[in-house]
Order: C-alpha cells, then sequence, then structure tokens
C-alpha cells in the first residue's frame, strides 16, 4: 500500500478588508492542492501569525493599517526567505510596485485576476517563479523608460540658489545670503539652467514650482 506524499500549498491572506478575506478563503477552498493557513488584517498581525502557521505562500495587500504590505513582505522575507509572497492590491502605480518587489514579493497582481491567474500565481511562486499581471508589467516599463524627474541631480548649493531664486532675489542679493562673490551665484544660475533644460530664471523657476524641485 502505498502512502500519498501529496501536500496542499499552504496560503496565508493578509488583508484588512474582510469581505476579501472571504472570498479569498471561498476560492481556496475550491482547489484540492490549495489550503487557508491562516488570515490576518495587518502588517504586524500578519507576522505574528506567520510564526504560527508558517504558509508557502501569502497574499498580500499593500494597503495595510499600522505597517504597510511591503513592509510586512520585508520582515517575513527576511526572517522566511523559503515562504513567497505575491502582493495582491487594486494599485498598480510604479513607485508601489517596486516597492513591493524590493521588498521580495515574488508577484504582483491586481484583485481583478481571475481564480485560474491567482491559482497558478499561487503555484508559480511555491516554486520560485515570478508572477506579474499584464497591467503592472507594463507600468514597469513606462516607468523605466520616462526620463528622470528634473532636478534630481542639482547640488546641495545648487538647490539652496535654486530656492533664493524662486524667492525672486537677484545674483547680488543671493550672493550676500550665501556670503560667496556674485560670480560663484552666476556660475551656480548657469548650471541651474542647463540641468534643468530652460534658458531663463523664469523658465527654471517655474519649472521648480511646478514639479516641486524645492520642498
Amino acid at each position: 500500500m502505498t502512502i500519498s506524499s501529496f501536500k496542499p500549498i499552504r496560503v496565508m491572506i493578509v488583508d484588512d478588508h474582510a469581505m476579501v478575506r472571504k472570498g479569498l478563503t471561498t476560492f481556496l477552498k475550491a482547489y484540492d492542492d490549495l489550503e487557508l493557513a491562516g488570515e490576518a488584517e495587518s502588517g504586524e498581525a500578519a507576522i505574528q501569525l506567520f510564526a504560527e502557521v508558517l504558509p508557502d505562500v501569502i497574499l498580500m495587500d499593500m494597503f495595510l493599517p499600522v505597517m504597510d504590505g511591503a513592509s510586512a513582505t520585508r520582515v517575513i522575507r527576511e526572517q522566511f526567505p523559503q515562504t513567497q509572497v505575491i502582493a495582491l492590491t487594486s494599485f498598480k502605480e510604479g513607485d508601489l510596485i517596486k516597492k513591493a518587489l524590493e521588498a521580495g514579493a515574488i508577484g504582483y497582481l491586481l484583485k481583478d485576476v481571475s481564480a485560474d491567474e491567482l491559482v497558478r500565481a499561487i503555484q508559480a511562486a511555491h516554486a520560485g517563479r515570478a508572477t506579474i499581471s499584464a497591467e503592472a508589467a507594463q507600468v514597469m516599463v513606462q516607468t523605466a523608460t520616462q526620463p528622470p524627474a528634473p532636478g534630481l541631480d542639482l547640488t546641495v548649493r545648487e538647490r539652496e540658489v535654486l530656492g533664493l531664486m524662486i524667492e525672486g532675489l537677484n545674483n547680488t542679493q543671493i550672493a550676500g545670503e550665501l556670503r560667496v562673490s556674485p560670480s560663484t551665484i552666476k556660475s551656480h544660475v548657469s548650471n541651474i539652467l542647463s540641468k534643468l533644460g530652460v534658458a531663463s530664471r523664469t523658465e527654471a523657476v517655474t519649472l521648480a514650482l511646478r514639479n516641486r524641485i524645492i520642498a
């Protein structure tokens, strides 16, 4: 007589909405190779519960109270790298996707994913393979191909000068404020215009205000 060694994939659900957790729980029950290991409504609760239930895969919402999903993912992955986390959320902003993946998530799916797609993602995660939704992948491509935000290459001193330009000070006044020579300020202003890709002080100030270069 042969004893089966089949073990279902133990899945933990982390979401602050009870209806979402209930829906995912019902979904898991429909598949013989998936098993609910536990559910949590916050990042902190997920970390505490994890040590008790030791799931194979976690479905992690990104927006959670107290500790967000990315932070919880990082803590869990650092302590238990064998466990895989799939970010399951309603949002597809580039920064959020990057944050989740950098925290250690192996997948990023939107909540409108089909049941079959979610099953395949869980199975893939358990096998160590990544799954990124088409929408999230497109956002990642667009983010990667976008030019960098203006002003990122400004030095600390150039930012100081730009801030004073925004206040309406001329070169002589800025020089007095920073206790340097007007020629030094003239050089800084020239560098600022070049780095921002503008031709005048007015354009530089307008661009800085529009893009909130100076906090």
